[in-house]
């Protein structure tokens, strides 16, 4: 567990670094807007708020994600990593790419460190494919970012799983970049 934690803490300063190139207005795939927005990650929150707490590699006093730390709901917060609750998916796939496995394993922490709490992992798919292939590709999106927090000390009782394919769309248009935002899983906490 502690290497696993060293682990993410190196991931989150690396975030970090390369976050200060930026604006921090572009998100990681690309799109702009207030839903693309979402789907970015705030490295420099990252940088400076650990997932235990404690201090960083400089010896800069890192913030932990205990729920008591953050406030109630530190997932509605824009300056928590736990804000970040949207993982897109390539066309056709529920394989998760490496730039949104630091924003579960962010959740995945804060669920272990809190085991009251619970999320719901809300599948996504864009309109092109039957109804149903596309309600099963939502849930498999979904099941496959429950495996990696389960792997990661989740609860299985903390985590629902549920597919809405095609039927909630983020973006109606019927263009790649409309497709691109509902092709992704949503992390839902009661009451959010």
């Amino acid at each position: 567990m502690k290497v696993l934690k060293l682990f993410v803490l190196l991931v989150l300063l690396g975030i970090g670094m390369g976050g200060c190139e930026t604006t921090g207005d572009k998100d990681p795939i690309g799109m702009e807007g207030d839903a693309g927005r979402r789907a970015g990650s705030d490295a420099e929150g990252a940088a400076t708020q650990g997932l235990s707490g404690g201090s960083d590699i400089s010896g800069t006093e890192t913030k932990g994600l205990g729920a008591s730390d953050l406030g109630s709901e530190p997932w509605n917060d824009p300056g928590s990593p736990l804000s970040n609750r949207i993982i897109y998916f390539n066309f056709d796939s529920s394989s998760v790419s490496s730039e949104y496995r630091s924003v579960i394993a962010q959740h995945a922490e804060f669920l272990a460190i809190n085991p009251e709490l619970n999320v719901i992992l809300e599948g996504h798919a864009d309109e092109r494919g039957s109804r149903e292939y596309n309600i099963a590709l939502g849930e498999q999106r979904a099941k496959a970012i429950a495996r990696m927090m389960k792997l990661q000390g989740v609860s299985q009782s903390q985590i629902r799983t549920l597919s809405y394919g095609e039927e909630k769309p983020d973006a109606l248009g019927h263009d790649e970049e409309s497709w691109r935002l509902n092709r992704r899983v949503e992390l839902a906490y009661p009451g959010n």
